[in-house]
């Protein structure tokens, strides 16, 4: 199964960069990332990125806490772009499930992607409040969940599985914290994959031998000993 890559950035000038690269099929961003990007004005930087990016799909995440504001904050990013999924935290601060909000979304045709995603329960929440038309991400944090010393392989195994009779609804790897989750979520059969930039780089690099990358490593280790000019004396 061809899984699609999206570039997880906000930074404009990468956008540009990565926008031109065919393996990169959309971008996803969030308000952490917007911060880091120096983003003052969240509707002027996000039509920014979507100027740059016409034609590729872009998450653009809600940044309210509560029901109405979240309403009111996805039906207005929807309307920035017909290329715009609706970014929605499957629960908010204070553990509410967005069934709710998803549903009536969900109902207004409007792209979601939802986030912050970790188990095939709330997958299959999820999926309870959705239709089979309107298209849907569902963003599982697999490095987030590694972190912690869960495994996510087992969640994403029974999320995929369950979301099947959705052909509207497509599974996400999020939070990649090295190139070869791109082979795991691949293998797993999720449709797309998230990725930070430097590690999109080393998936387009893909294809050394074993023989080669111990070769690589031990000239490495040397021109560094070189460098220090490292001696043992007798």
């Amino acid at each position: 199964m061809n899984i699609k890559i999206f570039c997880d950035i906000a930074e404009l000038k990468t956008i540009k960069k990565f926008n031109k690269k065919k393996i990169v099929k959309g971008f996803t961003t969030n308000p952490s990332l917007m911060r880091l990007a120096g983003a003052k004005d969240y509707k002027s930087y996000s039509k920014k990125i979507l100027k740059i990016c016409k034609n590729k799909p872009v998450s653009l995440e809600v940044f309210a806490d509560e029901y109405s504001q979240m309403m009111d904050q996805a039906i207005n990013i929807n309307n920035w772009g017909k290329n715009v999924y609706v970014k929605i935290p499957v629960i908010n601060s204070k553990g509410q499930f967005m069934g709710r909000l998803i549903k009536e979304l969900n109902s207004k045709n409007i792209k979601l992607n939802i986030t912050a995603v970790y188990t095939a329960k709330q997958t299959e929440k999820i999926l309870k409040n959705l239709n089979k038309k309107t298209k849907v991400i569902i963003s599982i944090f697999a490095g987030r969940a590694s972190d912690a010393g869960k495994d996510p392989v087992p969640e994403f195994k029974k999320s995929i599985k369950i979301s099947k009779k959705f052909k509207n609804v497509q599974i996400l790897w999020a939070s990649v914290r090295e190139p070869y989750n791109y082979i795991q979520a691949k293998q797993l059969g999720c449709h797309i994959i998230t990725v930070p930039p430097k590690i999109i780089e080393k998936i387009e690099s893909f294809g050394k031998t074993f023989d080669s990358l111990t070769k690589d490593t031990v000239k490495a280790f040397l021109a560094d000993s070189r460098k220090s000019n490292f001696k043992i004396s007798s």
